[in-house]
């Protein structure tokens, strides 16, 4: 956003303000999101975040001076917190410049107030948060201070011998998370306060005092654990995919026969079947052609032109070996022809020119090779010849060709490691290797 002003537009009546990478500081977040409504309308300020954003600011840091470093983490820090915050978003922000503010007056504005999270109640934990900032004379961050009331017996706690003070380990029933929600929650209710010019050091305040002689019931909403909810999903995944083990002693039977069957076939390995579709056979032990439709890129086509000699192997070597199938087969997931793949077989179909098919699907070209990849990695066949004559001089396309007809893999980069002298570039090569699979391989 700022960047957008620098270079001369200043409209008073901007009605979003889009972050696609999340701030270094709150400081410029603040700053870029005031440019919105400036004619007193609303307007609508929408971030997106990601660990992996802090973790690349964080690279940038390592090499500035320990000072400046800290204090830019401290920086971040503040950022993580307000966008993995539950609390109102408007009140964060105005508690971060030091001023009050009253929830009520957010009227749904942000979308923590507009879907607000369950709270529970923590009195007690605030109590024992309280209490760790004054065992351990104010004079720790947050991240100290998590480790000291969970328990953690870390280089830090050891050699200040913290492990020994009477609240180490007082709330190890809960996780960072939480205690990251209770520490901000209490910034945020004044019983805490953070000193940024010492690097962020956590000291009570006179309210935080007083909760400590008179707790009181105190609710929090719980921040999200992303980390947590993106292991969930990708375990679900990982479940989802494969249950069984790679068998490797069948894989090398299976890479042995490809060889074979290409050289009587005359063609290179990778047309008769590509490695990721042996790898699945090892796997899912397939014995019938139907079973072999369900392989990872092999189309019916393909599994009758080429699978025959490769079930006779497996269906040998399961009985010699008293192997177990696996009951269920794992449907292939490359097949799965989404919206997009179905409009671009089609628009080939139609002898639409790459390009427009890219452009009518909001895509890139470089996106539409990685479409068009699959497709034909999944058994279907697409006929670009059309494109291809009129974008590729024929002897271009006949040195392609020769290549991977001569060629142990498929792999486009060392294609064009051999062929770049002769000016052949890497989208001509790209282009060949699609028409190369769909027409040999399926």
């Amino acid at each position: 956003a700022t960047i957008a002003f620098g270079m001369g537009i200043d409209k008073p009546d901007v009605r979003f303000v889009i972050h696609y990478d999340i701030p270094k500081s709150i400081e410029n977040y603040y700053q870029e999101t005031g440019r919105a409504g400036r004619d007193g309308l609303e307007g609508a300020c929408i971030a997106f975040y990601s660990y992996a954003d802090i973790l690349r600011l964080e690279k940038f840091l390592r090499d500035k001076p320990v000072a400046e470093r800290e204090m830019g983490a401290q920086l971040m820090q503040e950022v993580m917190s307000y966008a993995e915050t539950t609390a109102c978003r408007r009140r964060f922000l105005l508690h971060y410049f030091g001023e009050d503010y009253d929830i009520s007056g957010c009227s749904n504005m942000c979308d923590n107030c507009r879907y607000p999270k369950e709270r529970v109640e923590v009195k007690d934990q605030i109590v024992i948060a309280l209490k760790a900032i004054r065992d351990l004379d104010e004079n720790y961050g947050i991240k100290t201070l998590i480790d000291f009331v969970r328990g953690k017996e870390t280089k830090q706690i050891k050699d200040f011998r913290f492990d020994q003070r009477p609240g180490f380990g007082a709330g190890k029933d809960h996780d960072d998370t939480f205690w990251s929600s209770v520490f901000r929650q209490g910034m945020l209710n004044d019983l805490i306060r953070k000193d940024i010019e010492s690097y962020g050091l956590l000291k009570l305040t006179e309210k935080g005092q007083q909760f400590l002689a008179k707790p009181h019931s105190f609710e929090i909403p719980i921040d999200h654990n992303y980390e947590a909810e993106v292991a969930e999903l990708k375990q679900e995944e990982a479940n989802s995919v494969k249950t069984a083990v790679l068998d490797d002693q069948l894989l090398k039977m299976l890479k042995d026969l490809r060889r074979k069957e290409a050289q009587r076939k005359d063609v290179p390995p990778f047309v008769i079947f590509q490695d990721p579709s042996l790898e699945d056979m090892a796997t899912q032990y397939p014995v019938t052609m139907d079973d072999m439709t369900k392989i990872t890129g092999v189309s019916l086509g393909k599994a009758q032109r080429y699978a025959r000699p490769f079930l006779q192997l497996i269906q040998d070597y399961v009985e010699e070996n008293d192997i177990i199938r696996p009951t269920d087969f794992v449907v292939k997931q490359v097949a799965n022809k989404s919206r997009i793949k179905v409009a671009i077989i089609q628009a080939i179909d139609r002898k639409i020119p790459l390009e427009d098919i890219a452009s009518t699907n909001s895509i890139s070209m470089e996106d539409l090779m990685e479409e068009l990849d699959a497709i034909v990695g999944s058994g279907t066949k697409v006929n670009i010849d059309y494109y291809l004559e009129d974008t590729i001089d024929e002897y271009v396309r006949e040195d392609i060709k020769d290549y991977f007809m001569q060629a142990d893999t498929d792999d486009v980069d060392g294609a064009f490691n051999e062929l770049k002298e002769d000016d052949i570039t890497l989208d001509e090569i790209q282009l060949m290797r699609i028409k190369f699979l769909s027409d040999l391989a399926n």
